[in-house]
């Protein structure tokens, strides 16, 4: 595995899976299958959905035997990538789960979703895993007045599907400087359902505790196609009853797949530590994580040690399902993120950029996520997760669990359960799509910023239609 390296004109090192194994380490390679094995339960991708599923299905049935198959190694996908975000958001219409279950469906997914804030913080405790984890919750910020109306409409909308008053507050500009202050921010949002985290220590901590459990886990192994009861892999076949899918944005890869859930590219950067002059003007002295009312929207935290990780979509598709190589991004987005940092942060504008990497996600076609086990076949997957996986995984690895062994529970009845999604358009036409919507997103961004426009633009809501959101 590659260290990270300057790329390009942004001089900006680059890579190297991610900055939150550049601060501890790489782990070392477990061994790879080393030929034809019988499971119980095989379980392709080591992330954590995968790690989820049999942390808790070897918690419950201590004699199962469970396998699980990694190209790399566990966590070297979005697991040990993305933003350390652990909250309670789960993407896609709340209409669309309402369909098969109703409003109360609905209110019950969302609640299921800020209990597994508080179970991933109760685990990680349990099993002694150091991973920065603070709940200090999630503010969004809106920077001009379309923006804050969409905030506005956020807090009616969450409220009719369930969310407290204590679980939404409107923040005037005045109450959000008093916890970050964000340049031209004229109102937020806060919720306590979230937690900062440092990912790869989660997901390493995690991996080490299924482990324990004894679970195998083999690396260094490509899964080439998984079919009934079995997965055939370049260094042998695993034949289990229970064969479990947990790629979200690797899917592509495995045959028949191709347009299953589509790879979206997100990428980060992260600063050099901040002085403490710096951190004086801009505060942040909590660990809330920091998003925004954008439709090209930003995510964002303050590291244990006083960086800001700051990510985005940048170029959000490579044609053909493509992924990244060892997680660099483009001089494009690298640039682009380093000037939005420095736009929200003034203050941060003379701090050097650390590295930047980047990470695929899962996207089906409506936008929303699934979990699902064929008990005929044995095959059973979930993701989809729009970006908004890390409390999620956990979500749907308890739900895989009880899936797996025929358990009724408030879990298996939730509306993101055994959901069927039409498939992604062919391509030029996948390309083509998510290109014109992301570039009609920031056409949207800029006219709300230029005009001064008090609704959301007409360009973004047409972009919403191209989605299929």
């Amino acid at each position: 595995m590659k260290a990270p390296t300057a790329h390009g004109n942004s001089g900006v090192p680059n890579g190297g899976v991610s900055y939150w194994y550049t601060s501890t380490e790489l782990p070392k390679y477990r061994a790879p299958l080393p030929g034809d094995r019988d499971a119980d339960v095989c379980i392709v991708g080591a992330g954590f959905t995968g790690l989820w599923a049999a942390f808790y299905l070897k918690r419950a049935q201590p004699d199962l035997r469970i396998v699980i198959l990694e190209r790399e190694f566990a966590g070297f996908g979005a697991s040990g990538r993305n933003g350390g975000w652990l909250s309670a958001e789960l993407a896609g219409s709340r209409a669309l789960y309402a369909k098969s279950h109703g409003h109360e469906g609905v209110v019950d997914l969302l609640a299921a979703m800020r209990g597994a804030v508080d179970e991933v913080i109760a685990v990680a405790e349990a099993e002694g895993i150091e991973a920065d984890i603070v709940k200090d919750g999630l503010l969004h910020v809106a920077r001009n007045r379309a923006q804050v109306e969409r905030l506005q409409e956020t807090i009616e909308y969450e409220k009719y599907w369930g969310a407290t008053e204590e679980g939404l507050v409107s923040l005037t500009s005045s109450e959000l400087n008093n916890r970050i202050v964000v340049e031209g921010a004229q109102a937020g949002l806060f919720s306590p359902d979230c937690a900062r985290v440092q990912p790869a220590k989660l997901v390493q901590g995690l991996a080490a505790a299924v482990e324990r459990l004894g679970v195998v886990i083999y690396e260094q192994t490509t899964v080439e196609a998984i079919e009934p009861r079995l997965a055939r892999t370049d260094r042998g076949v695993v034949k289990a009853p229970i064969v479990l899918r947990c790629l979200e944005g690797f899917t592509a890869g495995i045959k028949g797949q191709r347009r299953g859930w589509l790879p979206m590219n997100s990428s980060m950067i992260i600063t050099e530590p901040l002085p403490d002059s710096v951190m004086g003007q801009i505060g942040w002295s909590g660990a809330e994580v920091l998003g925004d009312a954008a439709h090209a929207y930003m995510y964002a935290q303050r590291t244990a040690d006083n960086r800001i990780a700051l990510g985005g979509r940048g170029i959000p598709y490579r044609f053909g399902s493509r992924t990244d190589e060892n997680g660099e991004t483009q001089d494009w987005t690298i640039n682009a993120l380093t000037t939005l940092l420095r736009d929200m942060f003034p203050a941060a504008t003379g701090v050097p950029i650390a590295q930047a990497w980047c990470g695929v996600l899962g996207v089906p076609r409506d936008w929303c996520a699934t979990v699902d086990l064929d008990q005929e076949t044995g095959l059973g997957t979930a993701g989809g997760y729009v970006g908004s996986g890390l409390t999620t995984t956990n979500l749907a690895g308890r739900t895989l669990a009880d899936l797996v062994l025929r358990r009724d529970t408030d879990l298996t009845r939730l509306p993101w359960v055994g959901r069927r999604v039409r498939p992604w358009e062919p391509e030029p036409f996948r390309w083509l799509g998510v290109q014109a919507m992301y570039t009609l997103y920031r056409e949207a961004d800029r006219r709300e910023n230029a005009l001064n426009l008090e609704h959301t633009s007409k360009i973004a809501r047409f972009a919403n239609k191209v989605a299929g959101r």
